[in-house]
């Protein structure tokens, strides 16, 4: 890890000549996996439809392009009819309107940024269930169908819209769900050994909890790496907001797990207990989220613990930018290859995702000293 500063300004130097290069083939629209080198493109509805936006703000903050800003802008418009659609708004609307909305108030202070995101804040809080402390994550994806007790790691992240309402508006209530839904997640989702699950389903009437789902993991006693991400970085992020120290020792908890199974070069596999003849996927996207979150963990930690969880989250960019990065290759449009999705159903295996992206130059930006966040 030598020349490190070196190695920073170079990565973040091909990070903002790459996003600006594409941003002329992409523009306002929602790209998702990257197929034969080109971002497939998903309707304004779909769950990452924020992460394009959000990596628009932050090359726009650094260097003020204006055409990023503008194609960030019209992003965020086109997820204006999503909120009216109930029927697919879902627990995402964090990871869509903190890196639109969110992303726009705090980088350039416009009013109606503000009172839509703290429109969708309302929304996003009325998928509470009082009686099971969670925040619903689907809605019913056929006719008939249940789910209504179904929650997920995912959803650690967005709760950041919620805390932000609170402090933005002065009203305690949005807070005081993310906690509930915080506490949930340390009493349901992470295990004594810091590995997390998926997936949790409660009765949605009493509020049991009734089963754990694989999901995207390989079973439900499995390891998802990219929940594990979600979970330190989320956790971390209650942390921060609240100081309360019980969602401090979880983040380090469910941190401690990922690094301690990371391989030799420090990007991870898409779950860390997949049988031993199972093609072992990487997920580089499951890296990028987890060192933005250790690098954000470092700063509410003892000098000692810093240390480790910064370095973890250095050495994960590094080998994504030397071994992972996409730089040279002016036919991919993604930034860093090998992010794996969706592994139970065959979908967008090592191949570059806009939130691994999105997320890698979040954390490079970090490591530039960049601390101020959209979440």
């Amino acid at each position: 890890m030598k020349n490190k500063d070196r190695w920073i300004e170079e990565a973040w130097n091909k990070v903002e000549h790459k996003v600006v290069r594409i941003s002329k083939e992409i523009g306002s629209q929602f790209p998702h996996a990257s197929v034969e080198g080109q971002y497939a493109l998903e309707q304004p509805h779909w769950w990452t439809a924020g992460f394009w936006p959000g990596l628009l703000w932050l090359v726009y903050r650094e260097n003020k392009n204006e055409e990023l800003r503008k194609l960030a802008t019209e992003c965020e418009e086109k997820l204006n009819d999503v909120i009216f659609d109930f029927d697919r708004l879902d627990h995402d609307m964090g990871f869509m309107w903190i890196l639109t909305s969110v992303a726009r108030y705090k980088t350039v202070e416009e009013e109606d940024a503000r009172k839509k995101a703290l429109l969708v804040a309302n929304l996003f809080m009325g998928r509470f269930n009082l009686n099971g402390n969670y925040i619903r994550a689907w809605n019913p994806w056929s006719p008939g169908e249940d789910n209504s007790g179904w929650a997920i790691i995912d959803c650690t992240m967005n709760i950041s819209l919620l805390f932000w309402a609170s402090e933005i508006s002065g009203d305690p209530r949005y807070k005081h769900v993310a906690k509930k839904h915080a506490d949930t997640v340390i009493n349901h989702f992470i295990r004594e050994d810091g590995s997390v699950h998926h997936i949790i389903r409660f009765d949605s009437e009493s509020g049991e909890k009734l089963e754990a789902i694989g999901g995207q993991g390989y079973s439900h006693e499995s390891a998802w790496s990219r929940g594990a991400a979600w979970a330190i970085y989320g956790l971390a992020l209650c942390y921060q907001y609240t100081k309360e120290d019980k969602y401090l020792q979880a983040a380090k908890k469910a941190a401690h797990y990922f690094i301690v199974n990371l391989p030799e070069d420090y990007v991870p596999v898409w779950d860390f207990r997949i049988p031993q003849e199972n093609e072992p996927f990487r997920d580089s996207s499951a890296g990028a989220i987890a060192a933005a979150g250790l690098l954000v963990l470092s700063d509410s930690t003892s000098e000692n613990e810093s240390k480790l969880y910064y370095e973890a989250g250095e050495n994960i960019l590094y080998s994504l930018y030397t071994k992972y990065g996409e730089w040279e290759n002016t036919q991919e449009q993604g930034l860093i290859s090998k992010g794996t999705s969706h592994v139970p159903e065959s979908k967008n295996i090592h191949v570059p995702l806009i939130y691994g992206d999105y997320f890698f130059t979040e954390g490079l930006l970090y490591l530039k000293g960049r601390k101020k966040l959209f979440w």
